[in-house]
């Protein structure tokens, strides 16, 4: 197969679909790679890296999309790539297309096989190829936030671990995924007292096991939430219900009961944001202030470790391109759990959760593929 991999042109996006450890592997299976020119140099890989793997160089992103059988990216297509695909094209990248319609309506029209990696699973349930961002992402939060506390910055003019005799910051995470573990154990390594909200009561038996107990942990309840954030300094939204809109778990009336200057960080954005008052920024202008209250709201925070998020992507996502990459998507039949991942085919939405969020038909996949 040849596979594709085009430039990252979301704004501040500096990772790449394939690295070039990833490159030889598809290679040495005898697929043929094609790498847009300067795709890799965000990340720390320059073009002879690439070359040296084995990839050919294009020079623009329509030259990778006209030759290209699969397209492997990092972050979902702009207006101008979606434009580029066609039917029986494969698509392997993040999607997060439930709250954005814009972009559903493209990649139906396109006809193209759309696989996200946020909802590809595995055996446990789980999301292989979201949890690696994830945990950059829980990390990178951490340090947003303590760097949104400080004055100059817009915060409360806090010191995220404070001093002996001077307390440290509260943090409140809802979710205790894999998100909001990370971001938890981050903050109790910076010194901050963390408090995380969690419905599964295995998972709120596994933070405490694993931290010591340092971590105080509460069932997630309306009541709960609204008796903590007044006490927050920070707050870190962390829930994720796969593929679909994330729920508004903070409303803009609990603003004006939090403490001025104290810092909400929005990781779920990229599904709508679980504030209700989140929008979406840029690492260029990252934060706004609503009713005294810091949102620090980056829809690709991964996006600031372009090299550790790049490697750690493609560590996931291999095994699954390469599946790809040899069966086509009679990969899909051979891999329920890579059956998961495809959201659009032959024009049709084939993931519930999207089309409930937008109101719309879905179809089943394989129903769709019998079509022809």
């Amino acid at each position: 197969m040849h596979v594709g991999v085009p430039k990252e042109i979301k704004k501040n996006e500096h990772r790449v679909g394939l690295t070039p450890t990833a490159v030889r592997e598809y290679t040495a299976h005898g697929h043929r790679v094609t790498i847009q020119t300067g795709a890799g140099l965000g990340a720390g890989f320059a073009d002879e890296d690439f070359k040296r793997a084995g990839a050919d160089i294009a020079a623009t992103a329509a030259d990778v999309f006209a030759q290209a059988d699969m397209i492997v990216k990092v972050k979902e297509p702009q207006k101008v790539e979606w434009e580029m695909l066609r039917e029986d094209q494969i698509l392997f990248t993040y999607l997060h297309l439930a709250p954005d319609p814009e972009q559903t309506r493209g990649l139906i029209a396109s006809k193209c096989a759309a696989i996200a990696y946020e909802t590809v699973t595995d055996a446990r349930g789980g999301l292989p190829l979201l949890a690696p961002m994830s945990e950059v992402a829980g990390r990178i939060a951490v340090f947003s936030a303590a760097e949104t506390l400080l004055k100059h910055n817009g915060g409360m003019g806090l010191l995220f671990s404070g001093v002996p005799g001077v307390a440290p910051a509260r943090v409140l995470v809802l979710g205790g995924g894999v998100v909001g573990m990370n971001a938890a154990r981050m903050a109790v390594g910076l010194g901050a007292e963390v408090v995380v909200m969690e419905r599964s009561i295995p998972r709120m038996a596994h933070v405490d096991e694993v931290t010591g107990g340092r971590i105080v942990t509460r069932y997630s309840s309306i009541g709960a939430i609204e008796e903590e954030l007044v006490k927050a300094d920070v707050i870190i939204g962390a829930v994720l219900v796969p593929g679909a809109e994330a729920p508004k778990l903070i409303k803009r009336e609990h603003l004006k009961q939090m403490k001025p200057g104290s810092v909400l960080v929005d990781v779920a954005i990229d599904q709508g944001g679980c504030f209700e008052t989140s929008k979406a920024t840029t690492h260029e202008d990252p934060t706004f202030v609503v009713d005294g209250v810091v949102h620090y709201c980056v829809a690709n925070m991964p996006g600031a470790a372009p090299r550790t998020s790049s490697e750690a992507l493609n560590n996931a996502t291999l095994p699954f391109g390469l599946a790809l990459a040899n069966h086509g998507l009679e990969a899909l039949k051979q891999n329920p759990h890579l059956a998961r991942g495809l959201n659009v085919l032959k024009g049709e939405l084939t993931y519930p959760a999207v089309a409930e969020a937008m109101d719309l038909s879905w179809s089943d996949p394989f129903g769709v593929w019998a079509k022809g």
